[in-house]
C-alpha cells in the first residue's frame, strides 16, 4: 500500500501535472473568446513550433517541471538547428496540448463525479455530469464514490510519465547534439590526461632534481657545494610551484589559454637544472627553434624535461648529450647518456610512455632504448 501511494509524496508528480495544465490556460482563454472554433489553438502550434527558439523554451520548461533535479534528463535546451528538430517540436507541442486536455478534463470532472456519487449515497438527487444526473439516490453509491479519485490518481501519474517519455523522445538531443556532446566529453578526457602528464613531468622533474641535489650535498661535505645544491633545489622548487599553480589554474578556469605553458624557449632552465644536479650536459640547438608552433614547442619542452628527468633518476650525474634541431619541417630532439647498469627503477615505463604518447598526438614518432652503448631518447615532431 505504501508503495502504491508513494507517487503522492513526490514533488515531481505535481510539477508534471502543472506542466500539463500550463498550455491549457491559453486554450481556456481562446474557448472563452471563440468556443465554436476549438481547433484553432492546435493549428497555431504548427507555425509556432517551427520557430527555433521555441524548442529551447520547451526544453527549459520540461527539464524544470518534468525532470527536476535530474543531472542528465535527456532533454535538450538548444534551439532547433534542423528541420527535423522543428518538426519534432511541432509534434511535441501537439502532444502536450492533447495530454494537457486529458489532464484538465480528468482533474475537473473526476472530483465532481466523486462528489455526485457521495450526494447520491446520502439520498440527494444528482445534478452533475451527464449520465450521473440519471442515477437514483441509494446508499450503495458510497462504495463507488472513491473510484473516480483512484482513476484520477492513475491518470495524473500515468500522464506525467507519458509526457516525460514524450519529452525525452521529441525534445531529446539530435544526432548532431549527441555528437557534439561526445566530442566535448572526449576533449575533457584528453584535457585530464594532458594535465596528468603535466603534473607528472613538472613535479617529477623537480622532485628528482631535489633528491639528487640533496644526496650529493650530503655526500660531498663541502659547504660551498651544499650552498649551490640548496640554491638549485630552491630554484627548481619555485619552478615546480609555478607549474603546479598554472595547472591548477587550468582546472579552475576551463577557458584559460595554454599559452602560459613553457616552451623550448625555456629549455635553458631545464639544462641548468640538470647541470646543477651534477650532470655534464652538452647541449646543441640548431635551426629556427623560436619559430616552432606553440603546441609543438610546448610538447617538445615536456619531452626534453622527461628525458632529462629519467637521466637523473636512473643514471645520476653522468655526461648527457642534448641535441635540438629544426630542419626540413621537423623538430628533432635527442638525449643520450651512458647506459646505466640497472636501467629502470621504481615507476618504470610511465615517463617513456608519456614521451611516445606526446609525439604520437602531434603526428610524430619517438624512440627510447639502448643505442650503441648509450641510452637514447629521440623524438621527431612535424612543425609544418
Amino acid at each position: 500500500m505504501a508503495r502504491f501511494l508513494r507517487p503522492l509524496l513526490r514533488g515531481t508528480t505535481y510539477t508534471r501535472l502543472l506542466h500539463l495544465w500550463v498550455p491549457m490556460l491559453v486554450v481556456s482563454v481562446w474557448l472563452f473568446v471563440a468556443p465554436s472554433a476549438p481547433w484553432v489553438p492546435a493549428l497555431l502550434l504548427v507555425p509556432l513550433g517551427l520557430v527555433p527558439a521555441v524548442r529551447r523554451g520547451e526544453g527549459v520548461q520540461a527539464r524544470l517541471l518534468l525532470t527536476p533535479g535530474e543531472p542528465e534528463p535527456g532533454i535538450s535546451q538548444a534551439p532547433a538547428a534542423t528541420w527535423r528538430d522543428r518538426l519534432r517540436t511541432v509534434l511535441w507541442l501537439e502532444l502536450r496540448m492533447l495530454l494537457g486536455g486529458a489532464a484538465v478534463f480528468a482533474s475537473v470532472w473526476l472530483p465532481i463525479a466523486c462528489f455526485e456519487l457521495t450526494r447520491c449515497a446520502w439520498g440527494a438527487a444528482p445534478a452533475g455530469p451527464p449520465l450521473l444526473d440519471r442515477l437514483p439516490p441509494h446508499p450503495a453509491w458510497a462504495l463507488l464514490a472513491p473510484l473516480p479519485l483512484l482513476v484520477l490518481y492513475g491518470v495524473v501519474v500515468g500522464l506525467g510519465a507519458l509526457i516525460t517519455a514524450g519529452a525525452r523522445r521529441l525534445l531529446g538531443p539530435s544526432a548532431a547534439e549527441r555528437l557534439a556532446a561526445l566530442e566535448e566529453r572526449t576533449e575533457q578526457l584528453l584535457e585530464r590526461t594532458r594535465i596528468a602528464r603535466e603534473l607528472h613531468d613538472s613535479i617529477g622533474h623537480a622532485l628528482t632534481v631535489a633528491v639528487v641535489q640533496a644526496g650529493a650535498a650530503r655526500a660531498a661535505g663541502d659547504p660551498a657545494f651544499t650552498d649551490r645544491a640548496l640554491g638549485a633545489i630552491e630554484e627548481t622548487g619555485r619552478a615546480a610551484l609555478e607549474d603546479l599553480e598554472r595547472v591548477l589554474g587550468v582546472l579552475r578556469e576551463a577557458e584559460r589559454p595554454a599559452g602560459a605553458r613553457p616552451t623550448l624557449a625555456d629549455a635553458g632552465r631545464l639544462l641548468e637544472s640538470a647541470r646543477a644536479s651534477g650532470a655534464q650536459v652538452d647541449a646543441e640547438v640548431t635551426g629556427p627553434v623560436a619559430s616552432v608552433p606553440g603546441p609543438v614547442s610546448r610538447e617538445g619542452y615536456r619531452i626534453l624535461q622527461e628525458a632529462l628527468t629519467n637521466v637523473l633518476r636512473h643514471a645520476g650525474a653522468v655526461p648527457v648529450r642534448v641535441r635540438v634541431a629544426v630542419t626540413g619541417g621537423t623538430l628533432a630532439l635527442e638525449v643520450r647518456n651512458p647506459l646505466p647498469g640497472a636501467i629502470p627503477g621504481p615507476g618504470r615505463g610511465s615517463g617513456l610512455r608519456g614521451i611516445r604518447e606526446r609525439a604520437a598526438l602531434l603526428g610524430g614518432t619517438a624512440r627510447t632504448g639502448p643505442d650503441e652503448g648509450d641510452w637514447q631518447v629521440r623524438a621527431e615532431l612535424p612543425v609544418g
